[in-house]
């Protein structure tokens, strides 16, 4: 870690993909799958990964589609994300991290990806009920690194932004931590994770942040 600044936290708000869980197939693949029912032209999963930075699904599948998706195609991605979330792994560590921070330190997610998207991957992994809050791509005006989502998480937890840390993978999670006064965590385990991208913690494995809240850490665990 690199530093951690003189105030312990008060709060911790997590991205979802490529931090919490290694969805690094399964969410492609839905993309994948839904564009090849609706005849589209299929992209191959990197080409979805990097378009996560567009925004929640709506617009990615518009991206992917070359035209405005209806709501029924964005069900149908939904549905289709139901099916592959099943592959959705929780990185190590993550749940003992939870576990120690669970019921004393208010915890949230904000990721890119909607709210429906967020909740089906937290249950299909047995997450869901371990978050105060969850905020999706599609509930905010402006995606990362935009402040927006890290804001609006904040202020379901209680709490001021600059009393947070907001844990993510890639570049762009740090700039929207940093852009709202949180502490930026990088997750160094993440697919998306970039030593050269400033940040006020790195982290090596989720455990590494509880002695940020005043935790003994603890070998990393499941």
């Amino acid at each position: 870690m690199d530093r951690t600044g003189d105030a312990t936290p008060r709060a911790l708000v997590w991205d979802m993909d490529g931090t919490l869980l290694d969805s690094g197939e399964v969410v492609p693949d839905a993309f994948v799958e839904t564009v090849r029912r609706l005849g589209g032209a299929t992209p191959g999963r990197a080409e979805v990964v990097e378009l996560y930075a567009l925004g929640p699904p709506r617009i990615m599948l518009s991206h992917l589609l070359q035209r405005p998706c209806t709501e029924e195609e964005l069900d149908l991605y939904h549905t289709v994300l139901a099916d592959t979330a099943v592959g959705a792994v929780v990185y190590p560590g993550i749940r003992a991290a939870l576990d120690a921070l669970h019921g004393s330190v208010p915890l949230a997610v904000f990721t890119g990806a909607s709210r429906r998207a967020a909740r089906i991957l937290l249950s299909a992994t047995g997450l869901a009920d371990r978050f105060d809050a969850v905020v999706g791509g599609d509930e905010v005006s402006r995606q990362k690194p935009d402040p927006e989502g890290v804001l609006s998480a904040c202020r379901q937890l209680g709490v001021g932004a600059h009393e947070a840390v907001y844990a993510g993978d890639a570049p762009r999670d740090l700039l929207a931590a940093r852009a709202a006064g949180a502490r930026a965590a990088a997750a160094g385990w993440g697919h998306q994770y970039d030593p050269g991208a400033p940040a006020d913690l790195t982290l090596r494995t989720p455990e590494d942040l509880l002695p940020v809240f005043g935790r003994p850490a603890g070998p990393a665990s499941p």
